[in-house]
Parts: C-alpha cells; sequence; structure tokens
C-alpha cells in the first residue's frame, strides 16, 4: 500500500508502511548466512545497556544463547524504569563501559553522539528495510532503530458490550466522553470504572506526560507543518486537558490517590475486569494477555481535534541502537556481529518478533515489530490491530518524543498533572500550561546551549 499522506515526524515517515507492519515475510537467514560465528570478533564481549524493563528476561535468555552458539560473551543489564540516562551516565563513566546502548532520537543523541560509532555500511544498516530508521548525525549513522511500536487505549470488549457499546460507537473525543461518563453513572450497577488509575508514580507517569503529552505535540506540528520547535506554543493543550479530566474523573480511582497508583496497579485493574480501558501500547501485550487475544482491542487517543475521526494508533521508534565508539575494535565487531545475529537469525528474530511461547525457554518473545528484512509477522493482536487501522486508511499519530527538549521537561509535566489531578483549579491547570509551554522554551535553551 502506498502512503499517500505526510506525516510530520522525524524519519519515520517509513514507520507506517502496512508490507512492514503485517510482516514482510522475508525468510529470516541463519548465522551461517551472516558470518556471526564469532570469529570476526575474536576476544570481544558485548556489554548491552538494555531500555526495557519488560523484555529483560528475554534478552538474558537471547544473550545466553548467543554465547553457546558463538562463545562470545554477552551481558545485560537493564536499566530500571525511568532511570535509563542517568544508569547510562554511571555506566559509560566505567572501565568496562556498555558497547551496545540506545537514545531516544536526536535530543539523546545530542548528548551522546560522540560515543556512537558510524554504523554506515555494517551488515545490520543493509538489513534495514528504509533508511528513515537510520538514526543520523550529518553523514554518520549514529543509530539504527530496532522496534516499531504503537499505542493507544486498549480496551476490554467483554466490558464494553457488557455497558451496552461496541468499538463502533466510539470516533471521537465526544463519543469516549459520552461511554466514559455513562459507565461512571452506572459504575456500581456494572461493577467496573470505565478507565483504569492513571498512576503518576515513576513506573506509569511517562504514559501520561510523555506519551499523552505526543498528541497535543503532534497535532500542533501538523498544523504548522513542522517536525520539531524550540518553542511550543501549546495550541492543543485545551484538548490534553480534556482529556486528562475524563481519564482521571472517570477512574476506579479519586484522582487524589494518582501520585502513588503504580504501572502494576493499573495492570491488574484491567486484566481483573475493573476498568474497560487502559491506555498502553503493543509492548503490553504479555501483561494483559490473559484476558484473551478475542477479548483485546486499541482505540486511538481522541482528544477532541477536528478530522480526529481519520486518526489511527500512535506508531513510531524512541529506540535507537548505538555501539560504543570508545570500545575496543574487538569488542565493537563483536557487538556488530551480536546486533545483526539479533535480526537475522531464526533464534534472534523468533525471539524478537514472536509471542506466547517463542522463546526456547518457553516464555513469551518481545513482540516487537522490527525494521529489518528478517521481520516476522505477528502474534501480538494489539500489532495486528495497528496493522488494520492502517490497511482501512487511518492515519497513525507519529511518535514526537524525540522532539521533547529533556527529561526535566517531562517531569515538570508530569508534576503539574499530578498536582492538577488532585485539585482540578483553573490555576493548577496554568501550572501544567506553564511547565509544558515555558518549561520546552527553558529547556530548549539550555540544552542547546
Amino acid at each position: 500500500m502506498e502512503m499517500k499522506r505526510r506525516l510530520f515526524a522525524l524519519g519515520l515517515a517509513a514507520t507506517l508502511s502496512l508490507s512492514l507492519l503485517s510482516g514482510c515475510g522475508t525468510k529470516p537467514s541463519t548465522p551461517s548466512d551472516t558470518g556471526s560465528s564469532g570469529n570476526d570478533s575474536a576476544g570481544g564481549k558485548v556489554y548491552y545497556l538494555n531500555f526495557k524493563p519488560e523484555q529483560d528476561a528475554q534478552w538474558q535468555e537471547l544473550a545466553d544463547l548467543y554465547t553457546e552458539e558463538t562463545g562470545v560473551e554477552v551481558t545485560v543489564l537493564t536499566a530500571a524504569s525511568g532511570s535509563y540516562e542517568t544508569t547510562l551516565k554511571s555506566e559509560m563513566a566505567k572501565t568496562d563501559a556498555p558497547t551496545l546502548f540506545q537514545v531516544n532520537g536526536p535530543v539523546g543523541l545530542a548528548a551522546w553522539k560522540d560515543y556512537c560509532y558510524d554504523l554506515t555500511g555494517s551488515d545490520i544498516a543493509s538489513q534495514l528495510t528504509s533508511e528513515e530508521f537510520a538514526l543520523m548525525d550529518g553523514d554518520k549513522m549514529a543509530g539504527i532503530g530496532y522496534v516499531i511500536e504503537t499505542y493507544g487505549i486498549i480496551y476490554n470488549k467483554a466490558l464494553l458490550e457488557q455497558a451496552g457499546y461496541s468499538a463502533d460507537d466510539i470516533k471521537s473525543f465526544a463519543d469516549l466522553k459520552k461511554v466514559a461518563e455513562d459507565i461512571t453513572a452506572r459504575k456500581d450497577e456494572l461493577g467496573f470504572s470505565a478507565f483504569t488509575s492513571a498512576g503518576m508514580d515513576g513506573s506509569s507517569d511517562w504514559r501520561f506526560k510523555t506519551h499523552l503529552a505526543n498528541l497535543p505535540i503532534y497535532y500542533e506540528y501538523k498544523a504548522d507543518g513542522i517536525s520539531s520547535t524550540d518553542a511550543i506554543k501549546g495550541t492543543y493543550l485545551d484538548n490534553y486537558r480534556q482529556i486528562w479530566d475524563l481519564y482521571i474523573n472517570n477512574a476506579t480511582c479519586e484522582p487524589t490517590l494518582l501520585s502513588t497508583k503504580t504501572g502494576d496497579d493499573a495492570v491488574a485493574e484491567f486484566v481483573t475486569n475493573k476498568a474497560v480501558f487502559y491506555q498502553n501500547g503493543t509492548w503490553a501485550y504479555n501483561d494483559v494477555a490473559e484476558l484473551g487475544d478475542d477479548n483485546l482491542g486499541m482505540l486511538p487517543i481522541y482528544i477532541g481535534v477536528d478530522g480526529e475521526e481519520k486518526q489511527g494508533l500512535c506508531t513510531g521508534t524512541e529506540n535507537y541502537w548505538c555501539v560504543n565508539a570508545k570500545a575496543s575494535e574487538a569488542d565493537i565487531q563483536a557487538t556488530l556481529d551480536f546486533m545483526n545475529w539479533c535480526v537475522t537469525s531464526e533464534v534472534g528474530t523468533t525471539a524478537m518478533c514472536g509471542g506466547e511461547g517463542a522463546m526456547p525457554s518457553g516464555q513469551p518473545g518481545m513482540g516487537f515489530v522490527i525494521p529489518f528484512q528478517g521481520n516476522l509477522e505477528s502474534s501480538n493482536p494489539l500489532v495486528n490491530i495497528g496493522n488494520q487501522y492502517v490497511a482501512d486508511g487511518y492515519e497513525p499519530v507519529s511518535w514526537n518524543f524525540a522532539t521533547m527538549p529533556s527529561e526535566e521537561w517531562k517531569n515538570g509535566v508530569g508534576s503539574a498533572l499530578t498536582t492538577y489531578a488532585a485539585d482540578q483549579t483553573d490555576a493548577n491547570w496554568d501550572a501544567v500550561v506553564t511547565a509544558f509551554v515555558d518549561g520546552w522554551a527553558a529547556e530548549a535553551a539550555a540544552v542547546n546551549g
């Protein structure tokens, strides 16, 4: 399918090609095809600082499998949620620093570009389905995106039906508001709430200070025909407020409790049928799979913008692999070989793309869509829902996280959202706007120097 529409993202246009999202069908090569036998990296080792806590077990197993097959030592350290940048700074200062790490895009790259080995001409670069997934620093290929993900509002079909609705009834923010508020009015009778808790603990707040905040940024960029800015205007912050209000006032708990609610709380509420709607993404499938594939759906995050009935799910990446240029030549080669094996070998691609029971140990695979020729058709129903939105002609919402000026900016927005949730005054919302707009300008100026 040829995508005619223009997407306002940083290097993510090809993210949304249907052929990639539905699996390219290319037979993955075996290690003997790729030369990843460890011979080219004699004496080298790999140290991967993993960004994704939810895939730690899979990466540990994959590292062991690679070592068994090649004899090359692979160490995986997974940073705690929300602490990756701090952990990276600490680990990079050590003698045995990570040989493989990641950045979230251009803003993250600015801090680490001197540590990024040029991946131009590497085996893994040749496996990319599009150069759009290469993170460039001038002519240098500083990073390579390794996973494409999608998020929206995951919902429980059975509960939604029990409330008297289906997904066909929700095509806009006005529709979502009507359904959510009706469920709230009848929650004692129904026995469940509309939304899971919008926890603002560090394990959960990224869903709102980053993922939900992407929506007003996306629409502002789209309206202004830009892909980044040093001075966000906040054109759509009233829309941000109304979706946030809907989440926190139609949920499983009182808004005053959100500061202590965790990501695990939201998952537990969803899988025990305490709520219909749960904002999260394809990566959360293993957490909610017990509800049954046929019972899981995902809706776009509507915020009340004109034309949103044509909006799809949020699809993109903020996960770029980078190789430490300051590592030894042997370690660099070992790392390049490991990366290539992960995306070309049958073991690697099955681990990265597979679902239930995909790992040799029997644990689930990572469930990724990977932007490489070895991508496999997904067994993750949430991924396939995203594919269907694209096939049906809905315009995916691009990820603009990489243009957020800093982690401090996100934290400022998150803190203001939490204060507002506990006391929903106009003055407290003005503080959210200040954190969003003035905070953006200040952090962008500090980063740019």
